[in-house]
């Protein structure tokens, strides 16, 4: 985050968070992980929490630190130059989190949120159904009320962490007959034999998360386990896209970050025709787009967090949100594929770490919402807001020389 934006507290968190991640996060732990020789870095988030780095917006009560979302992209630019898989299993804290801090009992938040924060309990977010992606709504998993138990029953797909969370977050339909928007509920669901990692998926990047298809066989799942109200999940689903895509674009904006000082240093370093690469203006260049992007994702990211913080007055916030995701995602492609081209042949080598950062960031324009239904979003919100704000201030339709002929305004 750029440096006149943020508190004296923001830049004290902005040390602590690139001191635990230089320091506590070994290289050999990020190639174990990209070999999948490691499934679930569990000491990853331990680390972290003993730093009192995770769960950052949460109240101090359970463990976390009041702050709001600008701090929370300030921790999430820094983890973000890890790569997707540990910068996913660091945001899930504040995803799971969200649901549980905003729509479930103080049982649950003592339960579940508190050990969460302090890193003795791991969570994942069981969303994705194998029929369907972007239609959420079209979820097939069913929870069948029995008792003061939910039977659930059904199967999730890419899921990070099926293999090595503590609890699932799990959104189910509880009512058959139920318009969809108002059908489905969401638990959290403990890790149990009835609950079996089917299948880990060998992914082209963000790989070491433990990321597979669930099957959720006759789970007795508590029904104090409920999140907010029974066919209200709803509710809970468009809160959850407020973490789910803001902490992408945060994490984004890190990766491209970390892509752009390594191709940048190798352009100061690296010489043909007799001089320093960076002298060429094809390389300098780049490096001028690549410096834009990320700014231009930092200050949509930011507008956004200050419209959550302010706690959206304007109604403005789904818009932003739907923005900040898809700016950064973009923009952090582009400026790891100009790292790429800076760099040459050796870029595209294992000998540096941009092929790997260009198969981590590929994920993040499709997951948490593609950058499709992000435009789908950002037109629908603004057509809504037109309709209902209406012009404000000078009407520039009038100004044409000829605007008073009307005959020629055809609309049908």
């Amino acid at each position: 985050m750029l440096d006149c934006l943020m508190t004296t507290e923001e830049k004290k968190l902005r040390e602590e968070v690139r001191a635990f991640v230089k320091e506590d996060v070994d290289k050999q732990l990020l190639r174990d992980m990209d070999e999948d020789k490691v499934r679930y870095p569990r000491e990853f988030l331990e680390k972290a929490a003993a730093r009192g780095l995770i769960g950052l917006r949460f109240p101090e009560k359970y463990g976390g630190r009041g702050m709001p979302w600008t701090s929370e992209i300030v921790a999430l630019e820094e983890v973000g130059v890890l790569g997707t898989s540990l910068g996913c299993l660091y945001s899930l804290v504040s995803i799971v989190g969200e649901a549980i801090d905003k729509f479930g009992s103080e049982m649950l938040k003592e339960k579940y949120l508190r050990p969460t924060i302090e890193g003795r309990l791991t969570a994942a977010e069981a969303l994705t159904e194998p029929r369907g992606g972007s239609d959420f709504f079209g979820a097939t998993c069913t929870a069948v009320k029995d008792g003061d138990h939910y039977i659930l029953n059904g199967q999730k797909r890419f899921v990070v962490g099926s293999e090595g969370a503590d609890y699932f977050m799990v959104y189910a339909r509880t009512d058959k007959d139920a318009h969809p928007h108002k059908s489905i509920s969401a638990f959290l669901v403990d890790r149990c034999p009835e609950v079996k990692a089917e299948y880990l998926y060998g992914l082209m990047g963000t790989r070491g998360g433990g990321t597979g298809r669930l099957v959720f066989k006759d789970v007795r799942v508590p029904a104090e386990n409920l999140l907010g109200e029974e066919n209200n999940g709803s509710a809970i689903f468009y809160q959850m896209m407020i973490p789910e895509r803001m902490t992408s674009a945060g994490g984004a904006i890190g990766m491209g970050r970390a892509a752009m000082d390594v191709a940048a240093r190798y352009s100061t370093r690296r010489k043909a025709f007799g001089t320093e690469i960076k002298n060429f203006q094809a390389v300098s260049f780049k490096t001028a787009d690549s410096v834009t992007l990320l700014d231009t994702a930092r200050g949509i990211v930011y507008l956004a967090a200050r419209s959550v913080d302010s706690g959206d007055p304007a109604g403005k916030t789904r818009r932003l949100v739907s923005e900040a995701k898809k700016v950064a995602t973009e923009n952090a492609w582009k400026v790891v594929n100009n790292a790429m081209q800076v760099m040459g042949g050796i870029g595209y080598t294992n000998v540096y770490p941009i092929e790997k950062m260009l198969r981590d960031v590929r994920l993040i324009m499709i997951w948490t919402g593609t950058n499709e239904i992000m435009d789908l979003i950002i037109q629908h919100e603004y057509y809504k807001e037109m309709e209902k704000e209406g012009f404000k201030g000078r009407d520039i339709e009038f100004d044409a020389i000829e605007a008073d002929m009307v005959d020629e305004k055809i609309y049908e």
